[in-house]
């Protein structure tokens, strides 16, 4: 269709549109009735003002009452949203009384009901907006629903509706129209939202249940979300009229494109579904993975959560799990078994010094005492003997290293009181008096080898 014949029907349409309001909206006797009808609101609003203040001041101060804990609990949306509502209430109050009275004198009333009409629609339409949990999209909600109400009121959605179909285009056997479009628009956001809040509530459903497991209930949840939204896509194009045999070659481009440029986010979206399966994370799991050490605290669908213990939150893509090495503190079991090298004297009494690191690991409270620590002789070295602490913990997110410090002091403090010393290296240099050898200090300057020791 060419552009001068949709610009031709626009303005045809628009030209009804307009003869259609004039002879039903914009009569003499609905503009005589308007100074009235505003008058009322005016009146309704100087009355309720106060209302509203002195109710929003005693709700928020109403003491703990039985009879009133919906209220109570609720005061924030009574104060600020239902408490509102008053003044519109009050103005079709004025409004209808005004109706009645003219039916009495038989004066034309006919501007004072569309008025009420138009406010009842306005406050059913808010009270159910409210139910939204997205202000944003409840703001959207509310005036388009209202703005389809006051046209069917006034009797201009026919028209209207026929105004936005005539903009159309053809784009091969597809016919689009401004209608189509806020049509396929309104679905899908509606029919998103829908997705949105069933799978909310799935997750919540399946969280109570404990024969599922942590990794089976993310699984399910991110499935039902992906199927949902893909439901209310598919419902959404097809509820305006689009063929899904038409759109091959839109998404062979698609899958061209995941391939050449989202190669990581498909990377990282496959990858979350691995670790979903072959069991190896799960939400509550300390682990660590390139320097970073925390608990999962969520699995997404293009990332990993881990938060550490100084309430930082680092968010590790799946791809990142997957190809690198990770240590899990606690994959199949949540005990962990922690070692600590120490090092003392060859004269020492290994008697001794054994209990007195056995003692020492007893004494923090996270250490377990069955399994028992177990210290070692591990071997002999130069300098020192070589053993090794081993213990176990089953608190792997409450921290590792702070535990360590813990029974390394105890270790420190037990070998002070008996005398145990803690060995260290010695080295000793020696200086020869006398010239430097001549293959030295041939390379050596000469300031240099001018010097004595």
């Amino acid at each position: 269709m060419e552009l001068s014949s949709i610009w031709l029907q626009l303005v045809q349409q628009y030209h009804l549109l307009a003869a259609q309001l004039s002879a039903t909206v914009l009569t003499p006797a609905n503009l005589v009735q308007t100074p009235a009808v505003i008058l009322t609101g005016v009146v309704a609003w100087l009355i309720c003002r106060p209302l509203q203040r002195m109710l929003a001041a005693r709700v928020m101060t109403m003491a703990e009452d039985h009879h009133w804990a919906w209220v109570l609990s609720h005061r924030g949306w009574v104060a600020d949203r239902l408490i509102p509502l008053i003044t519109p209430a009050a103005w079709i109050f004025g409004l209808w009384m005004a109706v009645l009275v003219a039916n009495r004198l038989e004066w034309p009333h006919d501007a004072a009901t569309v008025g009420i009409n138009l406010l009842l629609a306005w406050l059913v339409i808010r009270l159910a907006a409210d139910f939204v949990p997205y202000p944003a999209l409840a703001r959207l909600i509310a005036v388009l629903a209202w703005a389809v109400a006051a046209l069917n009121i006034v009797h201009l959605l026919a028209p209207t509706l026929h105004l936005l179909d005539s903009a159309a285009i053809i784009i091969g056997g597809l016919r689009i129209s401004v209608l189509t479009v806020c049509k396929g628009v309104i679905s899908l956001g509606v029919l998103l939202w829908f997705a949105s809040v069933a799978s909310n509530l799935f997750e919540r459903r399946i969280t109570q249940v404990p024969e599922i497991t942590p990794r089976a209930r993310v699984l399910l949840g991110k499935l039902l979300k992906a199927s949902l939204i893909t439901i209310a896509v598919v419902v959404s194009l097809t509820s305006i009229g689009v063929d899904l045999s038409t759109l091959a070659l839109f998404t062979g481009a698609i899958g061209v494109g995941v391939g050449l440029g989202l190669q990581r986010t498909a990377s990282n979206l496959f990858s979350g579904i691995v670790l979903l399966l072959d069991k190896s994370i799960k939400p509550g799991d300390v682990i660590e993975v390139g320097g970073t050490y925390g608990w999962v605290s969520a699995l997404g669908a293009r990332y990993v959560s881990v938060e550490t213990r100084d309430g930082t939150e680092f968010l590790i893509p799946n791809e990142d799990i997957i190809t690198h090495q990770v240590l899990n503190w606690s994959h199949k079991s949540d005990r962990v078994r922690l070692k600590l090298p120490v090092r003392v004297p060859h004269d020492s009494d290994l008697d001794q010094v054994l209990a007195l690191m056995k003692e020492a690991a007893l004494i923090p409270e996270r250490v377990l005492r069955t399994p028992s620590p177990n210290p070692l002789v591990m071997h002999f070295g130069e300098s020192a003997i070589e053993l090794e602490l081993r213990f176990w913990i089953e608190d792997a997110q409450n921290g590792v290293q702070n535990v360590k410090s813990e029974v390394l002091y105890h270790i420190w403090r037990l070998f002070r009181q008996e005398g145990i010393q803690i060995p260290y290296p010695k080295r000793a240099v020696y200086v020869q008096e006398g010239e430097l050898p001549s293959p030295l200090s041939a390379g050596v300057p000469a300031p240099l080898r001018a010097q004595r020791p």
